[in-house]
């Protein structure tokens, strides 16, 4: 899985105290990358990729963005279509409101809503589910149709724009799973935690905007 031509990859993955920060640290370093991890908006500004882990709530999210002055950074860094893969709590941060513990403002940069599950399945969704791909993008390739991934999240993005959707799972409602829009990604189950598929997941990603595709 571990692959050279990741080795020379500037990888900041950004620290704002998130739970799964060092399992996406060995998952990005098994598939050959070096990452440095980096909670400072300077970081920011020669990436080549940059990743958004995250568990918890999205008024702590923000709140913990906001202190570390990585809003305006971060805005500034999608607007310009550099490569940003966001996980789990990286994908809700995205969207323009959560309703998590009241209603929160987020990142804005997906414009929806994050809303609770639907009641009548145990809630959180946590374990291994289905994920079933709307259309095929290089984030894919090596995963089949229907691979099982790893979720733990009592919360789904609602998205306005269904076009930026590239898979979807099943949890009492269509469960947005992969958005896709220029060179952002994001995930709303764990990579990192999901065996040789999620592994794939971030060799695809880091792949894609490698030496020869990455363009500040």
């Amino acid at each position: 899985m571990s692959d050279p031509r990741l080795a020379d990859l500037d990888v900041i993955i950004l620290d704002y105290g998130a739970g799964n920060l060092r399992s996406v640290v060995r998952a990005v370093e098994r598939v050959g990358a070096r990452p440095d991890v980096a909670s400072v908006p300077a970081a920011l500004d020669e990436a080549d990729v940059v990743i958004l882990p995250g568990v918890g709530a999205a008024a702590d999210t923000m709140h913990n963005l906001r202190q570390r002055q990585l809003v305006e950074p971060i805005h500034e860094y999608l607007a310009a279509d550099r490569p940003f893969l966001g996980v789990c709590m990286g994908l809700q941060a995205l969207m323009t409101v959560s309703e998590e513990g009241g209603e929160h403002a987020c990142l804005d940069v997906l414009e929806g809503r994050v809303v609770r599950l639907p009641e009548g399945r145990k809630i959180p969704h946590m374990g291994w589910n289905r994920v079933e791909q709307r259309r095929r993008t290089p984030l894919f390739d090596g995963i089949p149709d229907g691979a099982h991934f790893y979720f733990v999240h009592s919360y789904y993005c609602d998205m306005a724009e269904p076009e930026d959707v590239v898979a979807v799972a099943d949890y009492g409602a269509e469960v947005t799973a992969v958005v896709q829009r220029g060179k952002l990604a994001a995930t709303q189950f764990h990579p990192e935690k999901s065996g040789a598929y999620g592994l794939r997941i971030y060799r695809n990603f880091l792949i894609e905007h490698s030496a020869n595709g990455v363009s500040r």
